[in-house]
């Protein structure tokens, strides 16, 4: 038996989360890995599923947990063996399949990524799908030509997961990063530390646009936000740069004109890390652990038990979250 988050829904449709004890026959039967989880994370979708919000469980109990990282168990698959170091982000596990909120998970060996040897366990999970999402907008940039000598760069969503570890790669690589927050007072200091040069308040960016190209002053962006925001963005990039946007917190509609594409060349790359090939992930992971500096990783993170991940999955959707919560799955306490 071990300890794992349960989610159940209730005739009268009420969604309730408690730490229960699991039998390792209650894992899915098809998985071929059976990995001892020691570190998952929250996620806004993490929240989600916690709670019974936005249709991502489909099935009843489940174990969410979108992201995990521990140690190989049994393997019949000849990629790994066991005491491997492996980590799982994506491939929705911790949607419709059981996830990371579980001492113990078993999946399917093509869902994993080994982890880089000089890489830790909780450093993995600091990093999560956040990191890997936003190490893999940082690589398509720089195959777009994307330099230090381009002028600075532009982070939004600069406190959140994504942009923080943004911050944080894109300083340690030498190029000048400008990064947004809501509250600039309170967030410049934490920024500063990560490696900003400039902070900027993220209602400069949110004003509807009065010309369809306005100065040239970004040579990258990577943007979290989308709506009115990245309208605004692709207005002021500099000729034949580039845009990672990565998911759509502000809005997911686009009230821009094609003027930015044509005259000036610009390029909006989509990235959805769980749809990215192996490969791709490898190389991601890879280069978080030569290019992220773990002392700045450590100013973004929080470690949290087990059952602290219950109240987190609820304090992530009203935005009462700061960084990466690091879940320390061994600790059921």
């Amino acid at each position: 038996m071990f300890k794992a988050i349960i989610v159940n829904k209730a005739e009268d449709e009420t969604i309730s989360a408690q730490i229960s004890d699991v039998d390792e026959s209650q894992l899915p039967a098809v998985g071929n890995v059976t990995i001892e989880v020691h570190y998952s994370d929250v996620n806004f979708k993490d929240g989600l599923c916690l709670n019974g919000k936005g249709r991502l469980v489909r099935e009843y109990p489940h174990i969410p947990g979108i992201d995990f990282s521990g140690i190989v168990l049994e393997s019949d698959d000849p990629r790994f063996s066991p005491g491997d170091k492996v980590i799982n982000t994506g491939w929705r596990v911790g949607e419709v399949w059981f996830g990371g909120y579980s001492q113990k998970a078993r999946v399917k060996a093509e869902w994993l990524v080994p982890l880089p040897e000089q890489m830790s366990l909780k450093q993995a999970m600091a990093i999560g799908t956040a990191g890997l999402t936003s190490m893999l907008g940082i690589i398509e940039l720089e195959d777009n030509g994307m330099t230090p000598e381009n002028g600075p760069v532009l982070v939004t969503g600069a406190t959140g997961g994504v942009g923080s570890i943004a911050v944080a790669v894109l300083s340690s690589l030498g190029y000048e990063v400008s990064a947004t927050t809501g509250d600039v007072e309170k967030n410049t200091p934490f920024l500063k530390q990560l490696g900003a040069t400039t902070i900027i308040d993220r209602k400069t960016l949110q004003e509807p646009l009065n010309k369809v190209l306005e100065s040239a002053v970004w040579g990258g962006c990577i943007d979290s936000v989308g709506g009115v925001t990245l309208a605004r963005i692709l207005a002021q990039m500099k000729h034949e740069t580039a845009v990672s946007a990565i998911g759509n917190a502000g809005d997911s509609s686009l009230p821009a004109t094609v003027i930015p594409f044509l005259l000036r060349g610009i390029k909006l790359i989509g990235i959805d890390s769980a749809s990215k090939a192996i490969p791709k992930r490898i190389r991601a992971w890879e280069r978080l652990s030569s290019d992220l500096p773990t002392e700045k990783l450590s100013l973004i993170t929080t470690e949290i038990s087990l059952l602290d991940t219950i109240q987190a999955g609820k304090d992530i959707l009203v935005g009462n979250t700061f960084g990466r919560l690091v879940v320390n799955v061994k600790d059921a306490s």
